[in-house]
């Protein structure tokens, strides 16, 4: 076993990553925790206008698969690694900061309904999933940035260059199935009563940070590699 685990990590060095999110959760959980200091309530008039939709914790639950399974597949391309680091790069960058953020500037939303307009098996999974997941640490939602940052470390990986494979508008599909998907689960966190739209706003734009810091080498390198091999 201790030999088939050396193998393994001497294979995927990467893999040391993987130590981040232990990191991760005890800070989250953490401030999960603290209940006696004041929380800024995060609304706005906008969000008084989007209804509750109990279908939308279908792509919610969806995320955590859609993150797992994109992580999986760039950390198991290890010819091309640099697509799994610049990933992993923009979710901890992006994960880091809200963590900041909620450190510094304890936030909460006020949003959930006080009632279920409906009674069925999916309101049942909301309220377990209400029960489970307090209403602070929202601003910014790292389930927005979190998909943001999957979709892009998909879409940009090198297996999904349509100009790599023979088949193009199979990639294709796949990457606008993958935005398809990033656009519901964003969505989701508004119509479940998760997420303020200030929260989303806030995602986006720490993402269009950090996004361009990441992968601002990745188009040029790509585009010389394309011309390299043309001549």
């Amino acid at each position: 076993m201790q030999t088939k685990i050396k193998q393994f990590l001497s294979k995927y060095k990467h893999s040391i990553l993987i130590l981040y999110f232990p990191f991760y959760m005890v800070w989250f959980l953490l401030l999960e925790k603290r209940a006696d200091i004041p929380h800024y309530i995060i609304h706005c008039p906008l969000d008084d206008m989007i209804p509750f939709q109990e279908i939308f914790i279908i792509p919610y639950l969806l995320w955590f698969f859609y993150v797992a399974a994109v992580l999986v597949y760039l950390f198991f391309q290890t010819d091309y690694l640099k697509d799994f680091y610049r990933c992993a790069a923009v979710l901890m960058l992006g994960m880091t900061t809200c963590l900041i953020i909620y450190t510094l500037f304890p936030n909460a939303q006020d949003l959930r309904p006080q009632a279920f307009p409906r009674d069925n098996a999916l309101t049942h999974i909301i309220a377990a999933l209400y029960q489970g997941d307090t209403s602070t640490n929202v601003c910014p939602s790292i389930h927005v940035y979190n998909s943001l940052a999957i979709h892009a470390g998909l879409s940009k990986s090198h297996y999904f260059l349509p100009e790599e494979k023979g088949n193009s508008a199979n990639y294709r599909g796949w990457k606008l199935a993958s935005l398809i998907l990033c656009i519901l689960i964003c969505l989701s966190t508004l119509f479940l009563k998760q997420h303020s739209v200030i929260d989303m706003a806030c995602s986006i734009i720490l993402f269009g940070i950090y996004y361009p810091l990441v992968y601002k080498g990745a188009h040029s390198s790509s585009s010389q590699s394309r011309s390299s091999r043309s001549k």
